[in-house]
């Protein structure tokens, strides 16, 4: 997954980081929720950290640990982490 991930934020495009905008509040609140505190903070300093430098090493392992930490969390309840959220996390990251 996450060679997808370093694949696809190589070419990322104007369009990823818009997406990306959006959705990354709504990730890192997510995670707080479901008790990834750490992962929260780390993505969202991530995040920070590629709008200024546009490295996107940080948050691409950033976001494939919080993508995996969604699936683990749907495992164990279906409810836990909408599947909308998930699918706009991933189509950011495509």
């Amino acid at each position: 997954m996450i060679n997808i991930l370093k694949t696809n934020l190589k070419n990322y495009s104007a369009m990823n980081v818009e997406k990306m905008e959006k959705v990354i509040p709504s990730v890192v609140e997510k995670l707080e929720k479901i008790k990834q505190t750490e992962l929260a903070s780390e993505l969202s300093w991530c995040w920070v950290s590629f709008k200024n430098d546009s490295n996107p090493v940080g948050l691409i392992e950033k976001s494939g640990k919080a993508l995996a930490a969604f699936a683990e969390a749907r495992e164990k309840n279906a409810k836990a982490v909408a599947k909308k959220l998930v699918e706009d996390f991933e189509k950011a990251l495509a």
